[in-house]
């Protein structure tokens, strides 16, 4: 049994694993408020949503499924059209 785990431990740090770090960014709802000609105000009130989650938008923080589908039905839009996921690739 004690050979096993030897052998299992060295496989284990023999293997590479892939861990992807995913981050918001929300640069395409911008945009879509420049082609619209809206401004960040205009969206906050005709969408409903408050200065504090506004705020978290311009970080590129997380924001409830609900206010992105506010905005969607705002704008007119799919949800991939105000936002995209970044994946960033590290090796372990």
């Amino acid at each position: 049994f004690v050979a096993f785990l030897e052998v299992f431990s060295y496989i284990i740090s023999e293997l590479k694993f892939e861990v992807y770090k995913m981050s918001i960014s929300y640069n395409k709802l911008w945009k879509q408020l420049i082609d619209k000609n809206m401004t960040k105000t205009d969206l906050r009130m005709k969408a409903d949503i408050g200065t504090s989650t506004l705020a978290k938008l311009g970080k590129n923080e997380q924001v409830s499924l609900d206010v992105l589908l506010r905005i969607c039905k705002v704008l007119n839009c799919d949800i991939s059209e105000i936002m995209e996921i970044i994946k960033e690739n590290q090796n372990v």
